[in-house]
């Protein structure tokens, strides 16, 4: 099962966010955490109360909702900084005139799954047996193919000379 949380309309550029957010994916939550701690970057600590606030939401359905999930063997699936609205603003330059510039938000999105014992996401587990199910099927249906016999036309009689 995953756990989502999202941070909308934070100040800081999208590109910097994804700088921090490539750190953590696909690690464990807890290396995560550790990560993120001793992370020099502004937006680290926005991106560890949002890692802390998914495994919030994961011990909250465990215990709430009666889902079963270990919460040592969640990691982080997937992190995403997306662009969000742009504030555009003027800062006054020389002889009365204004240099444009833009404010960029940024919209983080922390997804959590759980491990399999294997070491495997369930969900890949899963999307790599749909894949190998639906290979098989594939070549199944090429060997049908390749059994069925194209017929050979006969050649036309021609007629005799005129």
């Amino acid at each position: 099962m995953e756990f989502r949380a999202e941070a909308r309309y934070m100040r800081v550029s999208p590109q910097k966010a994804r700088l921090v957010l490539d750190l953590i994916k696909g690690r464990r939550a807890e290396e995560a955490r550790n990560t993120l701690a001793f992370t020099k970057k502004r937006v680290a600590a926005t991106v560890g109360k949002l890692l802390q606030s998914a495994l919030d939401n994961a011990s909250y359905l465990s215990s709430e909702k009666g889902i079963d999930v270990d919460i040592d063997n969640l990691y982080v699936k997937s992190a995403v900084a997306n662009d969000g609205p742009r504030m555009k603003r003027i800062r006054p330059a020389p002889m009365g005139r204004a240099y444009h510039y833009v404010r960029r938000i940024a919209h983080i999105e922390i997804v959590l799954a759980e491990r399999s014992k294997n070491g495997r996401s369930m969900a890949t587990v899963v999307g790599e047996e749909a894949a190998t199910t639906k290979a098989a099927a594939r070549t199944k249906a090429k060997a049908r193919a390749t059994k069925v016999k194209t017929k050979k036309t006969q050649h036309k009689k021609t007629a005799g000379a005129r």
